[in-house]
Order: C-alpha cells, then structure tokens, then sequence
C-alpha cells in the first residue's frame, strides 16, 4: 500500500513542498470538495504560522546560536510544525470549508449545469500563499466576501454596492427598457455613473432626496419640481464648477421614467437609439450627441457596463 500522503491531507505533507500545493490547486479548479477541504486546511496551517512568527518575533533573541541562519532553519521548523497542527485543527478550517461550500452552492445555482462546478474556484484562491501573508486580517475578508458578494446574470462576482443598487433600481429600469429599447443595464450603469451608485443625490433645498438618477436638467420648459446643486462642467477640456438647477422627482421610478421618455422622443438621440444593442457604442454615442460635457463620460459609462453590470 503506497504512504503516499492524499493530496489533501496537509498535516502529513512537508510544508515547503510546492508540488503538493500545485496538485491542491488543480483539485480546487476541478471541483472537488476534498480540494476544498485541503484549501481550507492550508490557509489554517499559514494562520497558525502567522501567530507563531509573531510570537517567535516578540520573543528577545540574543546569544552565540542567534544568527541569520538558525533563524532560516527555526522558521522552516515553524512552518512544518504549523502544518502538523492543522491537521488536528483549531475550528478555522471547518468554517471556512462551511463558508467556501455555501459560496459555491449559491454560484452554482445562480449559473446552472457544469458553469456552476467553476464556483470552487473559491478554494484555489485559498492557497495563494504570497496573498494571504499579506492580510492583517484575512478570515474576516473572506467570510464577508462570501457572505456579501452576488453574482450578475452572466455569473460574475458583483461587489455588495453594485448588487444593492441593482436591486433597488432594477426594475425601474427593466420599465424604462420597454419604452426606450434601451438595455435595463445600459439605464442602470449611467444612473450609477451620475450618483456614485446612489452615494452622490441631488438634494432638493429641503434636504430630501431629489431623486434625479440621470443628471437631467430643468429647462425652461420643465414644469416639474427643481433642485439647485452645484455640478462639474467642462469647458474646453477644463473642469469648472457651476451652479445649475436640476429636475426633481417624487420617486426614483419617476426619474426613470422623464429618462426614456427624453431618450425616445428627443431628436438628439436619435442615433443613440440605434445602437441600444451595443454598450460602447450607446455610452460613446451619448457623449457625442451632448448628454455631457465630460470628455471621458463615454469611456467611464461604457467601463461600468461592461465590467460592473455585466
């Protein structure tokens, strides 16, 4: 019988054995739960290195055997010693395999099929060892990862703030898109580029929201509520601040709405219209025909389509 150790059982590897941590992650991008369960051990093993170094470096060193290379050798017996210890294990990696598991169950029911097994892709990224030694507190950024991240519709991870305003907004925007012909996304990624994801309102003089998404002004022939706010113009390629009044809603679907109702009828943008199906071409079309000054507004709208929303 080989005493070949399973590519998974870390305490009875050598912990400077690269070749083992290579098989660990080719498991992990495979699918296999047993991979997972090595990742989750491994990342304990570089925890416990971690708290052993710290002690190791509180501890005053001074004498005949304290040089440079007694110090190489006791951190090599550290790292195996912490390899020894995980595989008794001290609860991390049971939460971690808890949290990586959930993870991968919710991808693989978000994306369906053979797309789903991608999800323990999680794992692989467990044992990026230069990655993890880096982290103050990397437990607690992984747990969050897993707990806050969604996916969009095509299967990529979104950050908590893309998924909230997604979701608030979504189907406000799926409204306007049977009007306009304007992809929901398309709506949702220039609202989120006029108000840094809802983080940047126009308020009215009140305080309350005004509820403007898109950044539409109120000209003379707006009969509708006004806001006042100060707005970044650019005149000959140069930023200035200027005071502008702006159209005011009672509810974000509302902005929505006045948006593909300008969109639709409008001249203008005409020809935006006729590239609805493609994100550059809308957003850069958009710039062209004066929706704003911004000479990058085309590059960053089309940014947050394409990489945010997507």
């Amino acid at each position: 019988m080989s005493m070949t150790p399973s590519r998974t059982d870390v305490g009875s590897s050598f912990a400077l054995d690269t070749q083992g941590l290579g098989n660990l992650k080719r498991s992990a991008k495979a699918g296999s739960a047993e991979a997972t369960r090595g990742a989750a051990q491994q990342f304990e093993a570089l925890f416990i290195n971690q708290m052993m170094k710290s002690m190791r470096d509180a501890t005053p060193s001074e004498g005949l055997m304290d040089n440079q290379q007694t110090k190489m050798f006791t951190s090599m017996l550290d790292q195996q010693l912490s390899q020894n210890m995980s595989k008794r294990g001290m609860g991390l990696a049971d939460v971690l395999v808890r949290q990586l598991s959930a993870q991968n169950d919710a991808k693989a029911l978000a994306i369906g099929g053979a797309d789903g097994a991608a999800g323990t892709n999680g794992a692989a990224s467990m044992i990026d060892i230069p990655m993890l030694q880096k982290q103050s507190a990397p437990l607690k950024g992984l747990e969050g990862a897993a707990q806050t991240n969604g996916l969009s519709a095509s299967g990529r991870t979104q950050a908590p703030h893309v998924r909230a305003f997604q979701d608030k907004l979504g189907s406000h925007a799926a409204e306007a898109e049977a009007v306009t012909g304007v992809p929901a996304k398309f709506m949702l990624g220039q609202a989120a580029l006029e108000t840094g994801w809802g983080k940047r309102m126009i308020r009215n003089s009140d305080g309350s929201n005004s509820n403007n998404l898109f950044g539409i002004k109120a000209g003379p022939n707006w009969k509708g509520k006004v806001a006042t706010a100060v707005t970044t113009e650019y005149v000959n390629g140069h930023a200035r601040q200027k005071v502008e009044k702006f159209r005011a809603y009672d509810t974000p679907a509302d902005s929505f709405k006045d948006y593909a109702r300008m969109i639709a009828n409008n001249p203008r943008y005409e020809k935006v219209l006729d590239h609805a199906g493609d994100a550059s071409a809308f957003a850069h079309g958009l710039q062209r025909a004066g929706y704003a000054t911004d000479p990058q507004y085309g590059a960053k709208l089309s940014k947050i389509i394409k990489h945010s929303l997507a």
